[in-house]
């Protein structure tokens, strides 16, 4: 093993170098503040989050209102009178049948039609829930002035200074994953010291009971609607000074150097059907606290540095953008989307944010991001603050391979796996069939069934798009064991639904979803274009996984299936993508949803190379559709213009979006604040730099010329092959690739039609690669690193060349063939 091949083995053996260098650098591009407390929480508050609690910070001078959430705080569900799980008592497969026949019969049905036919009310669905705030009274006299409150998204923690009369303060905020807990430090200049009170404020919808024991104030009680018992409590360690109690219910601070809260919550919810219950959250949250508390402030830092950097840093991108020293509001309201170096970073910034928000509402042991992440305040937030599975839970999850952050999306994989349960119910009721399914929408309470909002009740084919994210986790990372153990029970149930649920078209002997929904979007149908897109991938991934597993029998159903299936794929009258198998399109309909383009992305159906008369459509119906929509609508429409390889077009939708769908505070806008669109759009910047969707790297596809330079370090594409870009004036000048596996590599670039150099990076060894059909291919080992660099530089340049680049680590910062990702 050479010097090289035994540094980055060690490198990967201590498993932070990434996440080490980027904190350690600054990172600049990857900070932004305020000038000011925020007036507004959904505009101006900065976020923090573990996973299972977040807060946000409105950084308040005299009387701050830090409030917080934890993901499990429901109303509704079990306990809650009439919850049924969205079940009807009976089959609905008479009805099922009956619609069926009606829309053979007729062609289309009114959704408000279907809706009374399927549709049921929701019981005692509930809603996510603020835990409360913590109030925290700062003592001080004096005029504020140079106040800045600073998210840093590398460190993940939230920093306020300011200067109160002649006294500076600084307070640091951040939520440890490892300690599952979230850390306030307060520090001040006075000689006096630090005067403060703390305590709770909590809804009105709970029973509440207060106590202080020792510099540990505690609220807990139970929810009156479902009986749902919670637990959150607070230590407060003083250095120098004191602290004493204040009646029952607050604690107060004099004299004290600095001052560190330490606050953790809970509930006695459980992610299992169908009673959602487990023990008393008090002694879970106690123990948290009482080990954050013997580690010390400087450990928790350090374990959440290092956790969080560990993540963060596993990505670099620059744009070639420059530092703004304006606050973030300002900047937004600048930026134009053009050549202008500082709308770059802003672009970064954007990019970075939404990996950032996906490590902070995301983590193992934890439910999956929601609607708002992990953060809200409101008793009765937008759309119950829960799943909607007709995009938005699976847009969450987008960013989460290609930007290499397989672990976040393992509360996803836990939260399908739970509602698989339930689901075999719906599947039951419904269809009388085998497998699972649910609908729109679903909460922490296995809601599984069909609501009777007309324009978005109706998409069984939700559970197999979730499927398709598991197969997607395997083609990023690799792992043969999750494939086998965690993805196939989940594939393979999907399917089971869909190979009896299907039925023959009469028109053409085709099978068929209906009754059938093109989302929030036209009539009922038979074989809508995204339902049958949904199910085809679906029978297309379980197949060939199957096949991989030696599920021979199972591979060969579903490939019979397959062969009998209406594709969804069909050119319209004037030239467009349709929607429905009939061709309803009206060229004037410009709805937010795009849904009939589901088989360009996020599936693979639709490619410029494979089936460019379908690209072709598929331009036409977006153009049709024009460049508005809501936040997660522009994500959306940001992917797929670069699927289609039109990076000036996507970066116009991405210049929308941040122009017109974005908060202050960069959450992205519905409007309101929802967040999948932040998710949406970090995905769609990853695709516009590297694609691997047709088993090829395709490298810098969608470069709009408002990024004519730069490098991106880190990204990853399926084959589980770490890739890293450098660009200048619009073209590739090199890439890095670090395989996690041994396979066959393919690459897709112009670049490589004109001279290059294709070395192992360890050692400078020249290799060969073979082209053929526009697309270039090697064979790989795992651990192996190799390096493409654009140009014609040959002998003694060339080996120079390479000896620079092994010397000087920053293109990536880092050693030459080490890896960010595990």
């Amino acid at each position: 093993m050479n010097h090289a091949a035994r540094t980055r083995r060690f490198l990967r053996s201590i498993g932070l170098i990434a996440g080490l260098l980027w904190v350690g650098a600054g990172a600049a591009e990857s900070r932004f503040w305020f000038d000011r407390p925020a007036a507004d929480w959904e505009r101006e508050g900065l976020p923090i989050g573990n996973g299972a609690m977040g807060a946000v910070v409105t950084g308040e001078t005299a009387v701050e209102r830090l409030q917080f959430n934890e993901k499990t705080l429901w109303t509704g569900g079990p306990g809650a009178e009439g919850y049924d799980w969205g079940l009807p008592a009976r089959s609905r497969r008479p009805i099922v049948e009956a619609v069926q026949r009606m829309l053979f019969t007729h062609g289309s049905l009114a959704p408000a039609t279907v809706a009374r036919l399927l549709g049921r009310p929701m019981r005692a669905y509930g809603a996510y829930q603020s835990f409360g705030e913590l109030r925290l009274r700062h003592a001080g006299e004096g005029p504020v002035s140079g106040y800045r409150r600073e998210l840093d998204l590398a460190r993940g923690w939230v920093t306020i200074e300011h200067r109160r009369g002649d006294v500076r303060w600084q307070r640091r905020y951040f939520a440890s994953h490892p300690d599952r807990v979230i850390v306030l430090r307060i520090e001040n200049d006075d000689p006096a010291g630090i005067g403060l009170d703390v305590d709770f404020v909590v809804p009105d919808n709970r029973s509440v009971r207060r106590r202080v024991q020792g510099r540990r104030l505690s609220v807990d009680g139970a929810l009156h609607d479902n009986g749902l018992r919670y637990y959150a409590a607070v230590d407060v360690l003083n250095e120098g000074g004191r602290v004493e109690p204040v009646g029952d219910g607050a604690l107060r601070v004099r004299g004290a150097r600095a001052v560190v809260l330490l606050l953790a919550a809970g509930t006695d919810y459980a992610p299992v059907y169908p009673h959602y219950r487990r023990s008393d959250p008090g002694p879970r949250v106690r123990g948290a606290l009482d080990a954050a508390a013997r580690l010390g402030y400087a450990r928790l830092e350090s374990r959440h540095l290092e956790d969080h950097g560990g993540l963060f840093g596993r990505l670099r991108l620059s744009l070639g953008g420059a530092a703004d020293p304006r606050p973030i509001d300002r900047r937004l309201a600048a930026y134009r989307g053009g050549a202008d170096p500082r709308d770059r970073a802003l672009e970064t910034l954007l990019f970075d944010y939404g990996r950032y928000l996906l490590i902070a509402s995301s983590r193992a042991g934890s439910l999956p991001a929601n609607l708002q992440g992990v953060w809200n305040r409101s008793a009765t937030p937008p759309w119950n603050a829960d799943y909607h599975v007709n995009i938005n839970l699976q847009m969450n999850y987008w960013p989460a391979g290609p930007t290499a952050l397989p672990e976040t999306a393992l509360p996803l994989f836990d939260f399908v796996d739970a509602l698989r349960v339930p689901g075999r119910l719906a599947a039951q009721r419904y269809f009388e069939a085998p497998g699972w399914t649910l609908f729109l929408n679903t909460n922490v309470w296995g809601f599984v069934g069909a609501i009777d909002w007309p324009t978005a009740f109706w998409q069984p084919e939700a559970a197999a798009w979730l499927a398709r994210l598991f197969d997607d986790h395997w083609a990023f990372t690799g792992d043969e064991a999750f494939l086998r153990e965690r993805a196939w029970p989940v594939m393979r149930e999907a399917a089971e639904l869909w190979l009896a649920a299907l039925v023959e078209d009469p028109r053409d002997g085709a099978l068929v979803v209906s009754p059938s929904y093109s989302p929030e979007h036209g009539p009922f149908t038979a074989g809508a274009a995204m339902s049958q897109q949904i199910v085809g991938d679906l029978f297309e991934r379980v197949q060939a996984v199957a096949e991989r597993l030696g599920e021979d029998a199972f591979a060969a159903r579903v490939a019979a299936a397959r062969a009998r299936l209406d594709p969804g794929l069909r050119v319209g009258r004037w030239g467009q993508l349709q929607e429905w198998k009939l061709d309803l399109d009206r060229p004037d309909d410009t709805h937010r949803h795009v849904s009939h383009l589901w088989a360009l992305y996020p599936g693979r159906r639709i490619s410029l190379f494979g089936t460019p008369a379908l690209a072709r459509a598929a331009r036409v119906s977006l153009e049709a559709r024009g460049d508005g929509g809501t936040g997660w609508s522009r994500a959306w429409k940001t992917a797929l213009w670069a699927r289609l390889r039109d990076g000036d077009r996507a970066h116009r939708l991405l210049a929308g979006a941040l122009r017109e769908s974005t908060l202050p505070n960069l959450w992205s806008n519905h409007p309101p604040f929802q967040i999948d669109g932040n998710f949406g759009l970090t995905a769609a910047m990853a695709e516009m730099l590297l694609q691997s969707h047709e088993g090829v790297l395709d490298l810098l596809p969608a470069l709009p010329a408002a990024w004519p330079e730069g490098r991106v370090c880190g990204l990853v594409g399926r084959g589980a092959v770490e890739v890293d870009l450098r660009w200048r004036d619009g073209r590739l000048q090199e890439a890095v690739f670090h395989a996690r596996r041994d396979g066959e590599i393919g690459l897709r670039s112009p670049a490589l039609d004109g001279p290059y150099r294709f070395t192992d990076a360890d050692s400078g060894r020249p290799l060969s690669l073979e082209v053929a059909g526009g697309t270039a291919r090697f064979p790989a080992r795992a651990g192996g690193v190799y390096r493409l660099a654009i140009g014609p530089l040959a002998g003694a340049a060339a080996t120079a060349e390479v000896a620079a680049r092994q010397a000087d680590p920053s293109f990536c910062g880092r050693i030459p063939g080490t890896t960010h990702s595990p």
